[in-house]
């Protein structure tokens, strides 16, 4: 079974739509119960639900929950083509039980649990929709800068100077023309690099295209910190539409997720020497207890596994702690995950 997540599997207007939503769900501000289950799996969730007691407030989101279940394996609701994984979030507003539900076409993991706020990782981090990034195109003589927070632009900048093109018969010569140009084109990518500066803040990948040389020039005064971040981007112009401009923006999250997860599991594997790491379930979870876990690694398919419920728990756990969790879609990965029972841990310190 592929699981290995590309750009190909979500379009820019399923994208869109899953910002708007999470938009709204991150204005919850009360404890939220969050469910995602894989779609045909409606009954196995209302029983899941059912056995695991809770608190008199928690069993009546749980109830209302257990019922719009019922009523998506009727009608499903999806932003995509079809539903793949169907996502319910409950709390409680002004006395009353208040639902949100979206269906996406992406195979998200299977998650049950109550904690403070609702719980949206599995869409940020395989979905990418929660981190900011720049967008720069420019060529020799203006460049624009865009801030992305998921699909929308909440910051923009457009910079340009007056670049003659040719150097005209008499006045200066050919070579002391070119020269002046140069310097004219090289203190204009210092005032474009000093503004991708001021707007980076924490962006997660600052992507820059343009036609012809300038986006290599440009590069070469970017400091080592903004270096690190940036990413060249094929075919992008001032005229390219946005519905492109989110394609290109997805495929370069979609790239990063799979390389940070990738050093993630080097780092483990790092670890392993210095008795900072877990990989049997019982371990991690008395980890979680007492809050030794850093980060937990987990598979996207850790439903699959016969511990799931105990997973299921874990994560908990760790959301409701200042644990990391971080959810492994790579097909390689997860199969170095199923050997470990779907998780691994990086602790915090050494436990006994």
């Amino acid at each position: 079974m592929k699981t290995t997540l590309g750009p190909i599997e979500i379009t820019p207007l399923e994208w869109i739509s899953i910002n708007q939503f999470l938009h709204e769900i991150k204005k919850i501000d009360s404890q939220c119960v969050s469910v995602y289950y894989p779609y045909g799996k409606g009954q196995d969730t209302i029983s899941l639900l059912q056995e695991t007691k809770r608190n008199e407030t928690l069993e009546r989101i749980e109830s209302k929950i257990e019922n719009k279940i019922a009523e998506l394996k009727k009608n499903p609701v999806s932003v995509g083509k079809f539903a793949k994984t169907l996502c319910i979030f409950g709390w409680i507003k002004n006395g009353k039980v208040d639902i949100k539900v979206i269906g996406t076409s992406k195979k998200l993991p299977y998650v049950y649990m109550a904690s403070k706020k609702p719980f949206i990782k599995p869409f940020n981090d395989i979905l990418e929709t929660n981190y900011d990034v720049l967008l720069v195109t420019l060529d020799q003589k203006s460049a624009r800068i865009q801030k992305f927070h998921g699909s929308q632009i909440i910051q923009e900048a457009k910079l340009g100077i007056d670049l003659q093109g040719r150097h005209r018969k008499g006045g200066q010569s050919q070579g002391r023309f070119l020269r002046a140009r140069q310097t004219k084109i090289h203190v204009f990518f210092k005032k474009v690099a000093n503004k991708v500066k001021e707007m980076d803040s924490n962006s997660l990948l600052i992507l820059l295209g343009g036609i012809g040389p300038a986006k290599t020039e440009f590069y070469d005064e970017l400091n080592s910190e903004l270096v690190k971040k940036c990413r060249f981007v094929e075919n992008l112009s001032f005229s390219t539409s946005m519905k492109e401009i989110n394609k290109k923006i997805i495929r370069h999250l979609y790239q990063h997720r799979r390389k940070y997860v990738t050093e993630l599991i080097e780092k483990y594997e790092t670890l392993v020497k210095d008795g900072l790491t877990a990989k049997r379930n019982d371990v991690i979870y008395k980890a979680l207890e007492i809050g030794a876990v850093d980060t937990l690694i987990v598979s996207a398919n850790y439903h699959t596994n016969s511990q799931f419920k105990k997973i299921m728990k874990m994560l908990e756990i760790a959301k409701n702690t200042s644990c990391k969790i971080e959810f492994a879609v790579s097909s390689k990965i997860i199969k170095k995950l199923d050997i470990d029972n779907s998780v691994l841990a990086i602790l915090r310190y050494k436990i006994t």
